[in-house]
């Protein structure tokens, strides 16, 4: 998030007004809309933070992200990373700018190339990205296998994925996000296909990597009750747009967003006395990202809605904390 104290050189990624639509065609008909995916995500992201962006299916969530890893154009609005502008990125310049951005995919054995062996898969990032030292490639896949303590190294690198267990392969997709040294790890939902019992040793894994090596994280969830433990800032999306952004502990401590709110009730809750309760969440289903209602994109759904203001004015960010920001009308009172 913006701060004035902290130096513009410390700014690892920036990304301003972005908005990432896609074009809709109809067969011999022609131009026939837009997807509206992302529709205008602010934010600054610096070496050493970890942003976490939340929200249900179809938010934009993926979008956003495609976008920072260089395979979206946006439309409008602009990435910067490192000084580095991504729509003026080409070539070897868009190479250079992707191997500083690492991948961790939800889908660990779907992410692993199931002919290939661990150490061929840690091996073809290397050879891609031009270390043609066989020692140097040696040198790197040891260094992050002994990181993600996989070890003993000569057990797992004559493997093939389907040899592994679900945590052992996310170690493995880690590691190849963690092989040519990146700047920032781009988390997409890290742990939601991995058992219940492995999923904090995962995650302790990357903060400890971040740590170690100073690194910038975006890490992508629905899921609130593993954001607490991971994340300092956490920015909230609903169709396409961000609609509260602030640290976490404020978020779980003060909620002010009412979609914030419910996605709140609908976090899992290990007390097995309330598993069977009902949760007081909203009726219906996040609008079309195609033609989205005027107004706030969550009144349709909202139990607040005050008539005349929520359905016609898009709403602003309103400070109502300090860096705790919300995108509602009921605190207007607030700006």
């Amino acid at each position: 998030m913006d701060n004035s104290s902290v130096a513009l050189k410390d700014v690892l990624l920036k990304i301003e007004d972005l908005r990432v639509w896609f074009e809709l065609r109809r067969f011999g008909f022609g131009h026939a809309g837009y997807v509206r995916a992302v529709d205008g995500i602010t934010f600054d992201l610096r070496l050493g933070e970890t942003i976490a962006i939340v929200g249900e299916s179809g938010c934009g969530k993926t979008s956003l992200m495609k976008t920072i890893l260089g395979l979206n154009t946006p439309t409008e609005g602009t990435v910067t990373f490192n000084g580095m502008r991504l729509s003026e990125q080409r070539g070897n310049a868009l190479r250079e700018y992707r191997s500083q951005i690492g991948f961790v995919q939800q889908d660990p054995y779907g992410a692993l190339a199931p002919f290939m062996t661990i150490e061929r898969i840690l091996e073809e990032p290397l050879i891609i990205n031009g270390i043609k030292s066989k020692e140097e490639r040696r040198r790197r896949i040891r260094k992050v296998l002994e990181e993600v303590k996989m070890a003993p190294i000569e057990d797992f690198l004559p493997k093939y994925p389907h040899m592994l267990s679900g945590g052992q392969q996310q170690r493995i997709v880690i590691s190849r996000a963690m092989l040519l040294e990146p700047k920032l790890i781009v988390a997409d939902e890290p742990v939601s296909m991995l058992d219940a019992s492995v999923r904090v040793e995962i995650l302790k894994l990357l903060r400890g990597l971040q740590e170690k090596h100073n690194l910038a994280v975006i890490y992508i969830t629905h899921d609130l009750s593993t954001v607490r433990y991971f994340s300092e800032w956490v920015f909230v999306m609903y169709a396409g747009q961000a609609i509260e952004k602030c640290l976490i502990n404020d978020l779980i401590d003060n909620p002010c967003h009412p979609y914030t709110h419910a996605l709140l009730a609908a976090t899992s809750d290990p007390d097995a006395d309330n598993a069977m309760q009902f949760r007081d969440v909203p009726p219906g289903e996040p609008p079309s990202l195609v033609n989205p209602p005027p107004g706030c994109r969550f009144h349709p759904r909202c139990p607040h809605i005050m008539d005349g203001l929520c359905n016609v004015d898009e709403p602003p960010h309103f400070e109502t904390d300090p860096q705790h920001l919300v995108a509602c009308w009921l605190y207007k009172d607030k700006g």
